[in-house]
């Protein structure tokens, strides 16, 4: 695997990301504005919506994410992730191939905001969450039966009915705000923001402050598990979650 080569203060994060989102880039990059020698990269390919049809799912083949891949391998990247959350509806294992295919294509090490996600809900022994998504009934189906399967159980959660991965982008922070208590009414032991091209984590740390329950960012389980699989330090993140403060095993 590629490793910062020697003299090279600097790391270079490789992110994917869907074409329509214009939310994890600012956020991204706000969030590594505070680990100055971490510096973040980005490479597109098309996603316009999410839903279970043939359409929308294929979307999420292989070839198109590996050739987006294979751009950021020309920037010498120490790490390329996926900062979507395709797996929630499709299956971890669809992540796990493709940090595989990521890896073998590249020779670059790969992560994915799911994958990182499933880690820290280990890590922090959370198995009871509140779910906010923007999607539709039936994909929001999918993800919690998904869930189950892993041993994740969605105590509360709530939905915003959306398809064109563009609008979720525009969502405003109020209906956030507003959704994010009403799944905190049943007390999970966490709260998961599954999408990342939902503003939500500008949000986080006032709401954990006053809900007194973690929440999970989807861009920022990205950062973490990609600090993570280049031997970063998450936890000189502030102020957007408490998943930046837990301990990485040794």
């Amino acid at each position: 695997m590629n490793a910062p080569s020697e003299g090279r203060s600097r790391l270079r994060i490789g992110m994917l990301t869907p074409s329509s989102n214009t939310v994890l880039e600012p956020v991204t990059t706000a969030m590594l504005e505070q680990v100055p020698e971490v510096s973040v990269h980005f490479s597109r390919f098309r996603v316009t919506a999410i839903g279970l049809d043939a359409a929308a799912v294929d979307q999420f083949d292989a070839a198109p994410m590996l050739a987006a891949a294979t751009l950021l391998a020309d920037a010498r990247v120490d790490v390329i992730a996926w900062n979507g959350t395709s797996a929630g509806w499709l299956g971890l294992q669809s992540d796990r191939d493709l940090c595989t295919r990521i890896e073998q294509t590249t020779g670059i090490r790969a992560s994915t905001s799911v994958l990182a996600l499933f880690d820290l809900l280990r890590l922090r022994g959370e198995r009871r969450i509140g779910l906010v998504t923007p999607y539709t009934t039936d994909v929001q189906t999918a993800i919690v039966s998904g869930f189950a399967r892993e041993g994740i159980t969605v105590t509360s959660e709530r939905h915003l009915g959306l398809r064109d991965n563009f609008s979720f982008g525009r969502v405003d922070g109020k209906t956030l705000d507003h959704a994010i208590r009403d799944v905190a009414r049943q007390r999970p032991e966490a709260i998961v923001v599954l999408c990342t091209n939902l503003a939500a984590a500008p949000l986080v740390a006032r709401l954990e402050e006053e809900l007194g329950l973690p929440i999970h960012d989807s861009i920022a389980t990205t950062v973490f598990g990609a600090l993570h699989r280049i031997g970063g330090e998450p936890t000189r993140i502030k102020n957007y979650g408490a998943l930046f403060q837990t301990p990485l095993p040794v």
